[in-house]
């Protein structure tokens, strides 16, 4: 992959001097130059708001618009692009996803113990608001979930990281799923860290909802999606209200829009979905299956420099987890470990990366984080684990 860093301007930049080695992807991605220029041609010639306006410019924001949607139903085999909601962000989806529900879910809400915040936090309110049950799958010493079968039983929804954010484990969705769907158990899947690494079809996966983010896959932030059903989108409630998510409304009441209509209210991130676009055209240019092969290949390579350096976290084969290696080095926090690789151009992210419940089941406070994507080559790998002998060699003084 080493031919695509030449589209990255921001790989060029040196740090401190050195030169850039930038580990924290799964935080947010750099964006190629094809994405940035995507961006600043929207504003140059046909910056205007979309489906209120019948001038030229009007038309041809609309046009783009409703193109990135079509982009974004293709890149993930959707069967219709009304089911491609726009959103700012996972967080947002996964939002609109629980309180969406909010009149048709009861009985139980089932989780796992690897939830980011996002897909937590949302789950739990609701679960308040509704007087439900939360229930939890857990995941053993290497990062791998229990068998959710039992817990399945009662539960309304299953929401479920494809891939998590700090152990790295890629879970078995299409497994699971099959199984949710013997006891009708609506799955929604948090998508952040998988739709941006590797091949995903709702279809194929059977899944009801996908939640995930541009940022995390090339594209700007500030746009995102939710997928869902399109019968399933039909029943679910909006959640925020205003300007054009209605059909009509009076001084007391309202209908709402047409979908994907209905779950999007005022003006969105026009710019962000035409760049958005151009992200999926790059990676499809790429090739999803190569990005994959790609992320094996490097996190490979990384687990063997960096097996005898630092305490791994999650799963051991390269096969059974994303691109990405969460870690500790005993007694030093993390913070210190960033901040001194940080000192050599480095980029890693450090904390509970928004996962505090699974750092209190794995027994540490934070972690260290190094994230991989197609531009990440061995020689930022080596980069790392050289920084890493330099923060040993600062605590052992």
């Amino acid at each position: 992959m080493k031919k695509y860093r030449k589209d990255f301007p921001i790989l060029k930049r040196k740090i401190n001097g050195k030169r850039l080695v930038y580990l924290d992807s799964a935080a947010t991605s750099q964006k190629p130059i094809q994405v940035i220029n995507a961006i600043a041609n929207f504003y140059k010639t046909f910056n205007a708001n979309i489906h209120r306006s019948i001038h030229t410019l009007g038309e041809e924001a609309t046009k783009a618009y409703e193109e990135a949607r079509e982009a974004v139903a293709s890149f993930i085999n959707a069967e219709h692009k009304e089911e491609v909601i726009f959103v700012r962000n996972t967080t947002e989806a996964l939002n609109i996803a629980a309180f969406g529900l909010r009149n048709i879910v009861k009985g139980k809400l089932l989780l796992t113990e690897m939830e980011h915040h996002s897909n937590l936090l949302p789950w739990q309110q609701l679960a308040k608001l509704k007087h439900l049950e939360l229930d939890f799958i857990s995941f053993d010493k290497d990062g791998y979930l229990d068998e959710p079968e039992e817990k399945l039983k009662g539960a309304s929804v299953l929401a479920i990281t494809q891939a998590s954010n700090v152990l790295g484990t890629i879970n078995p969705i299409k497994k699971i799923t099959e199984k949710a769907k013997e006891y009708g158990t609506i799955v929604v899947v948090d998508g952040a860290q998988s739709v941006p690494h590797m091949p995903v079809d709702v279809q194929k996966l059977g899944i009801d909802m996908l939640a995930f983010s541009a940022h995390k896959m090339l594209g700007p932030t500030g746009i995102g999606v939710l997928y869902a059903k399109k019968e399933l989108l039909e029943k679910m409630e909006p959640v925020m209200f205003g300007s054009e998510m209605i059909k009509e409304v009076s001084f007391t009441e309202a209908t709402w829009n047409e979908l994907p209509y209905k779950f999007e209210y005022g003006t969105p991130h026009i710019a962000g979905a035409v760049g958005f676009k151009a992200a999926i055209d790059y990676l499809q240019e790429v090739g999803m299956r190569n990005v994959r092969k790609h992320d094996e290949r490097i996190t490979t390579y990384a687990l063997k420099r960096l097996k005898n350096i630092v305490s791994i976290i999650g799963p051991k084969k390269a096969e059974d987890r994303s691109g990405l290696i969460a870690f500790t080095m005993g007694d030093i926090h993390p913070h210190d470990i960033a901040t001194i690789l940080n000192e050599e151009g480095i980029a890693i992210r450090s904390g509970h990366h928004c996962a505090m419940p699974l750092h209190r089941k794995l027994g540490i406070q934070a972690s260290a984080r190094a994230s991989f994507y197609l531009y990440t080559i061995k020689e930022d790998v080596d980069a790392l684990v050289e920084g890493l002998k330099k923060v040993r060699e600062v605590f052992e003084r």
